[in-house]
């Protein structure tokens, strides 16, 4: 494993990163003793970077039990921000729960002070390495966030702090604000980035290079649109289709069927195409794998010495062009101004005659 360096925290972390959600039993794997045999057998092979989120179910629970004994040879990021997914058993076939409080969620400084020290009786832990705010909250000052997340590193409980799906503008912002305030400064991003999502390589990834901003992008499978398991014509079960939209996607799909020849053609798995795409940029310091199961993970471990020609990554861009989203997530952060039409539209009264 050839360990990159986080932004400029200094730490050391791999390029494949171990992601968490599908360990939650409440959405992914139901048997939290095969998780943990998951997680060990990632951290055997080199990964060094596992990342959670308080938001996901008891996948913090679990985290914590798999780190006994090895945690300190661990980098261990968590999120806090989306509200928390509940933990009990779902009806067959039904979403799982959030909770329902209102203060439960954002980055305000009164729920980042009572998330943090759950999350650390969770992960049995006295510390976290990289605490990340999962989505930009409107409506908290970034001067509040920045400012309670200062605290906490001062107090030795986290040692960097992160962002994630935020705009380039909202970085700049973060950064300057940290700046004029004499506040901690995100060292980290954590956006969305695949074959299909590429939208990042505009601004995101650019203006991280810019402040020294380590990223770990989430979704480098396309949401398991790229596991060469979703096929034109073809029954698709895919466990969460149920919950994504996207996935069932036709123009999604048509981009599929041209990647998975150009994988035949350079004689590798379409999953190990995708992780080495997600991997080459060189904005990016760590793509976040998914799995689910032990057989997921052992074949994308399979792939992570594989690199890309320059011929293949010409080839990926005339298949999807570079900064460009083959339709949009269904995750994506959407700011304010998109998702309430009375930030984008005159009253009535000063529109004018028709």
């Amino acid at each position: 494993m050839q360990y990159r360096t986080l932004g400029r925290t200094g730490i050391k972390v791999s390029p494949y990163a171990l992601g968490t959600l599908m360990f939650a039993t409440v959405i992914g794997n139901p048997d939290p003793d095969d998780s943990i045999k998951v997680i060990h057998k990632a951290l055997d092979a080199g990964i060094n970077l596992v990342d959670t989120a308080d938001a996901y179910g008891d996948s913090e629970e679990i985290v914590g039990r798999a780190l006994k004994g090895r945690r300190d040879n661990v980098v261990l990021a968590t999120k806090v921000g989306l509200p928390r997914l509940n933990t009990l058993p779902r009806t067959p076939g039904a979403a799982a729960a959030a909770a329902t409080d209102p203060n439960e969620r954002g980055a305000s400084r009164r729920w980042i002070m009572t998330a943090v020290e759950s999350s650390l009786r969770r992960l049995q832990t006295d510390h976290i390495d990289l605490y990340q705010i999962q989505r930009p909250d409107p409506d908290t000052d970034i001067e509040e966030t920045l400012s309670a997340l200062s605290d906490l590193i001062r107090s030795g409980k986290v040692r960097a702090i992160g962002s994630s799906t935020m705009p380039a503008s909202d970085i700049v912002e973060a950064q300057w604000v940290a700046e004029r305030r004499g506040l901690e400064r995100f060292h980290t991003e954590q956006p969305p980035y695949s074959i299909l999502n590429r939208s990042i390589e505009s601004e995101v990834l650019p203006t991280a290079q810019r402040y020294g901003m380590g990223t770990l992008v989430w979704g480098p499978l396309g949401q398991g649109m790229l596991t060469g398991r979703v096929r034109k014509g073809e029954q698709n079960d895919l466990r969460r289709a149920r919950f994504s939209k996207h996935l069932t996607d036709e123009r999604r799909i048509d981009v599929v069927e041209q990647l998975v020849p150009l994988a035949d053609e350079a004689g590798m798995p379409l999953t190990h195409l995708a992780m080495a795409f997600a991997i080459a940029h060189p904005g990016v310091t760590s793509a976040i794998l998914g799995p689910r199961t032990m057989e997921h993970l052992d074949d994308l471990l399979a792939g992570v010495d594989v690199t890309l020609t320059d011929e293949i990554l010409d080839r990926i861009d005339e298949i999807v062009a570079p900064g460009t989203d083959v339709t949009r997530l269904d995750q994506a952060y959407l700011p304010p101004a998109l998702l309430n039409p009375s930030l984008r539209r005159r009253p009535v009264s000063e529109r004018g005659a028709a």
